[in-house]
């Protein structure tokens, strides 16, 4: 899984990479490059699972960050280096400051972050209106030289059209599966999910977020907030003296495992498990995806060329100790491209291409 941290410039969104990913990048503004890190996910089945099969090598699964560099808002769309950015990210987190200084009060803070967050919506709203009108262009004059087999995506690319006029981001466009397929290759930003993480300084006043970012569940924002300043100089005690700190700031754990636990809740994530003589591996999937969705995660040989998949719930491959024992009870499914995995699922994909 991949994460794009954007913001606008001194919202922190340097310090909260940093405290995510355990970095020590300059956090001075100013024109650079973006800045990567990649962590693993703990999870104890991992562990467990490794201890009886023994494989050469046990991977969790990972989640890569993107610190993006500071946007500019008003312009109408997002540049085109910007977009290059984005292109294979899964899932946007923006960064707002809710930290009050000198010079900016509380009460300002919390009206400039919702004003923020709009103005990230509509950058991403914008830019894809644009794609969208070019394509839409394109299509109809494809389709006058006598590319009829073209008019479905027409269609829709018409109705998108229609919805981001209205101002309505793709990611609450509900698609069939038909639709799916047709958008994929197109770099439409608004369809990507959206955490708002509001970075602030004391006791976090998030109402005004809050009421933004509307149910996740009908394509609206996640929220969460951190103290990530005051985090990361936790960070640097030892880590006998952290739990205390934490406290004082009434969290209870590091801000990296809040972060993943409620990043998988919002972006509706499951883990499922492939094993080898080689590797036991967590592979991360969006809830509701199938055996198909699955195994091009695996590999795009695999989705191509998909038969079937063999499948067992972890907990209760655990509970029987071993591959055999499994078979023995008859706890091993066999499963077609449309099932849909549950988090925890042990999967075999058979293939052929």
């Amino acid at each position: 899984m991949k994460i794009g941290l954007v913001g606008l410039p001194l919202t922190g969104k340097t310090t909260v990479f940093n405290l995510l990913t355990g970095r020590a990048e300059d956090t001075a503004g100013g024109k650079r490059e973006a800045h990567l890190a990649t962590i693993k996910v703990p999870d104890s089945r991992v562990e467990r699972l490794a201890a009886i099969f023994q494989p050469k090598k046990a991977t969790h699964a990972e989640i890569e960050f993107v610190d993006l560099p500071g946007f500019e808002a008003g312009r109408g769309g997002l540049e085109s280096a910007r977009l290059n950015e984005m292109r294979n990210l899964d899932a946007l987190v923006h960064v707002l400051r809710l930290f009050e200084s000198a010079t900016v009060p509380r009460h300002e803070c919390c009206r400039g972050a919702e004003a923020d967050a709009r103005s990230l919506e509509q950058e991403l709203i914008l830019t894809d209106l644009v794609l969208v009108e070019r394509r839409v262009e394109r299509l109809r004059s494809d389709i006058g030289k006598g590319r009829k087999e073209l008019a479905p995506e027409l269609a829709l690319m018409e109705r998108l059209r229609g919805l981001l006029e209205e101002e309505t981001p793709l990611r609450a466009v509900e698609l069939s599966e038909t639709e799916a397929v047709l958008l994929r290759g197109y770099q439409l930003v608004s369809r990507l999910p959206v955490i708002l993480l509001a970075n602030t300084g004391g006791t976090p006043d998030t109402d005004a977020l809050a009421d933004l970012a509307g149910p996740v569940e009908a394509g609206g924002l996640g929220l969460l907030a951190m103290n990530a300043q005051a985090e990361w100089e936790i960070e640097q005690l030892p880590e006998s003296e952290r739990a205390e700190f934490l406290a004082d700031l009434g969290v209870s754990e590091p801000a990296r495992d809040r972060f993943i636990r409620a990043g998988y809740d919002l972006l509706h994530l499951i883990s499922f498990f492939t094993v080898g003589d080689d590797e036991l591996r967590a592979w991360t999937l969006e809830r509701g995806g199938t055996a198909l969705r699955a195994a091009g995660k695996i590999h795009s040989d695999m989705e191509r060329g998909f038969i079937r998949a063999e499948v067992i719930a972890c907990e209760e491959f655990l509970a029987l100790g071993s591959m055999a024992a499994a078979r023995k009870a008859g706890a091993l499914r066999l499963e077609g491209r449309d099932y849909e995995v549950a988090d925890g699922d042990i999967l075999t994909i058979r293939f052929s291409v």
